[in-house]
């Protein structure tokens, strides 16, 4: 279980690394709307793992492009990092793709196919 600290400075970097990838960023591989969905720290708060959402983007190819341009920026945004944190040091920052979200939205569209099979099945066998 994170202590408070840990989750203060988690809330910081969440902040600060969503706002270097939305204003401080020109890269043009970079499309769509990059979420901040978790940070998890080390209890030393050496190190964070970022979790990040790309939606906007139609294709899965273009949303793995934006994430390697993120991971590419990788220094810039751990510099703007350090200049936002008042602490000793900063933590090292590790990239990943949270698909928890994609997840619930296909399993959202299983239940709601399921549904309408189960809704024309009804409709089919109705005796009227």
């Amino acid at each position: 279980m994170p202590t408070r600290r840990q989750e203060k400075v988690a809330r910081a970097i969440k902040e600060s690394v969503s706002d270097a990838i939305t204003n401080h960023l020109n890269d043009p591989r970079i499309k769509g709307f990059v979420s901040v969905t978790a940070v998890d720290t080390t209890p030393d708060l050496r190190s964070a793992d970022v979790y990040l959402s790309v939606f906007g983007t139609q294709s899965e190819t273009v949303a793995n492009t934006t994430f390697i341009a993120i991971k590419h920026s990788k220094s810039k945004i751990q510099s703007l990092l350090g200049k936002s944190l008042t602490g000793k040091f900063c933590p090292v920052l590790r990239f990943h793709k949270d698909e928890v979200f994609k997840k619930t939205i296909d399993t959202m569209k299983l239940i709601n196919q399921a549904v309408d099979e189960f809704k024309d099945k009804e409709e089919n066998t109705d005796p009227k």
